[in-house]
């Protein structure tokens, strides 16, 4: 697919299951989408992903039974809670977030096992996380992958129902465009007024701000998908 040249492109989606992962997951299963096998990150967490072309869908939690993994998901509600942005350069996206004035963490080190055609490995990645999130009730940080290959594996890529990739994810604010000049300022992709809100032309997707005046705050509505043939349908968590 066509990237836009040199603007900050979209990792990944979460979708927050807590501790009902392997009770979920046979909804997305049963829509046609290939789930990667269970894994279990060095921080306690643990995800089964949907990849499509240049993203992917984590659905994200904690074991059963277990108290919560992870301090900044915690408190997360269930459903598409997070948005995750790709960085090439964790250490150099850390100093801009921090210039720009905003609580940022240092670079964060995550893994997790992977299991890539038959084969062990370690999918290895660098994060940015905000100490303060810079829009309340959208958690969103930074990921850079260092080992692609362990999450972008051919085998994961192809799913029954086609699915192909994510062409927009929508949120809803009482004030859509201070909520998308704010994505702008930490995506370093500008703001753009659009019908009903507001739109940032990621690298490849658009994130869409709907201006919803009984919004009592910001928060993430819908994801949308592309089939192989063309078709676009709403991502349903089941949530």
């Amino acid at each position: 697919m066509l990237h836009a040249v040199g603007r900050t492109e979209f990792d990944h989606a979460v979708v927050m299951v807590r501790d009902r992962l392997d009770e979920l997951a046979p909804h997305y299963e049963r829509q046609g989408f290939t789930l990667t096998e269970k894994a279990v990150h060095n921080l306690g967490s643990c995800n089964r992903l949907i990849v499509l072309d240049s993203t992917y869908v984590e659905l994200l939690g904690w074991p059963a039974g277990a108290p919560p993994a992870r301090k900044e998901i915690a408190d997360s509600p269930f459903g598409l809670e997070a948005l995750v942005f790709r960085t090439n350069d964790a250490q150099a996206t850390y100093e801009r977030l921090l210039a720009a004035g905003f609580a940022v963490n240092p670079v964060q080190d995550l893994s997790r096992p992977a299991r890539v055609q038959g084969r062990e490995m370690e999918a290895r990645f660098h994060t940015v996380r905000f100490a303060e999130q810079p829009i309340p009730g959208i958690r969103m940080y930074f990921c850079r992958h260092l080992t692609p290959e362990c999450v972008w594996a051919p085998e994961v890529m192809d799913h029954a129902n086609g699915a192909r990739r994510i062409v927009q994810i929508s949120a809803r604010a009482a004030d859509a465009r201070a909520v998308a000049e704010r994505l702008a300022l930490v995506t370093d992709v500008p703001a753009e007024q659009a019908a009903g809100g507001w739109d940032l032309a990621l690298g490849n997707l658009r994130l869409h701000v709907a201006q919803d005046d009984a919004a009592t705050s910001p928060r993430l509505d819908t994801l949308t998908l592309e089939n192989r043939d063309g078709a676009r349908y709403v991502l349903d968590t089941g949530l």
